[in-house]
């Protein structure tokens, strides 16, 4: 008799080649899961390929600002995950395109395809009602999922930290360069950092059906840490002496305003509004076990991390002995 092959299940991740989606993919690849990664430029994620056995990690065109795209990367997939957001605004990629308008194509033509499983990650600070256009876009594109799949896991996690991130490698590769750190608004702005490889578990465990759908999750680390505390964590690490400024939110908004136009700008307005709100999970979700735990994970710790990566800011990188401050 010839032998039967039972097809492993197939999830689109889009936002796949991304800092998250990496973590994402491989989290899905040891669940047996075949991959779609779907990106708007699948030739730049060959990077995935030995996140996976051979085959099983399939990179395809998508762009949410297009339909046709979508209806395309999530036909005869049997869930589907949408980790794309943006930080700051490029061309054609606003807020409003990428995560309110992006979102909701994503969700509606799942709905459409038949998938019953869909998972989007959103952040903590959504709100329809703040003053950023990042955290109101956030908030839009969660309403338009939920509208389409009542169904959905929507994910919130707080600033995500990982070897690849854009939050400590920032100011550790800043801290390469310039005597001082800036604290915006003094550096007590609220954090609760989570480690990425908690957030891409999260999602795989929603994926895999077992986590209740129709509800936001607020994924946190183990710590609430100020601005400062994060910055002073990082110096101590890599054994540098930088003076910490402080810059009043009113400067820091002025001084964005003023760089807005340069490429790659390391702060804008948006950002600023988003610092004074901070990013914490809410006793709301604690309270009703809305939460990494519910997921059945333990949070990872800043400290467990970042000396894997930190590493390489210090003054001779991994040969530094004596941790002597330069």
């Amino acid at each position: 008799m010839p032998v039967v092959r039972e097809e492993k299940p197939i999830v689109t991740v889009f936002g796949a080649s991304g800092f998250l989606g990496r973590h994402v993919v491989r989290a899905l690849a040891k669940e047996g899961w075949r991959i779609r990664a779907a990106c708007r430029r699948p030739d730049l994620a060959a990077h995935l390929q030995p996140l996976g056995s051979p085959g099983q990690i399939m990179p395809m065109q998508a762009n949410l600002r297009y339909r046709a795209s979508v209806d395309r990367a999530v036909s005869g997939a049997d869930a589907v995950v949408n980790l794309v957001g943006i930080l700051s605004p490029t061309g054609r990629q606003t807020y409003a395109a990428v995560q309110a308008f992006g979102a909701r194509a994503v969700a509606e033509a799942s709905s459409a395809a038949g998938i019953s499983r869909l998972v989007h990650v959103s952040a903590i600070g959504a709100d329809a009602a703040s003053r950023s256009v990042y955290a109101r876009t956030k908030a839009a594109g969660e309403a338009a999922v939920l509208d389409a799949m009542p169904n959905a896991v929507v994910l919130r996690p707080s600033v995500i930290f990982g070897p690849e991130d854009q939050f400590i490698n920032r100011f550790g590769e800043l801290s390469m360069l310039s005597p001082v750190l800036p604290l915006i608004g003094g550096g007590l702005t609220l954090l609760q950092p989570v480690f990425a490889g908690d957030v891409a578990e999260a999602v795989a465990r929603a994926v895999n059906g077992g986590i209740a759908g129709g509800r936001i999750y607020e994924l946190g680390g183990p710590e609430v840490l100020t601005f400062r505390a994060i910055l002073e964590r990082l110096l101590a690490e890599t054994g540098r002496r930088r003076r910490l400024l402080t810059i009043p939110f009113g400067l820091a908004s002025v001084l964005a305003r003023l760089t807005a136009w340069v490429p790659g700008a390391p702060l804008t307005p948006d950002q600023v509004e988003l610092l004074k709100a901070g990013s914490v999970v809410s006793a709301a979700a604690v309270g009703e076990g809305r939460t990494l735990e519910a997921f059945g994970i333990s949070p990872t710790s800043l400290g467990a991390v970042l000396p894997e990566y930190a590493v390489r800011f210090r003054p001779h990188g991994q040969y530094d002995r004596d941790g002597t401050p330069a």
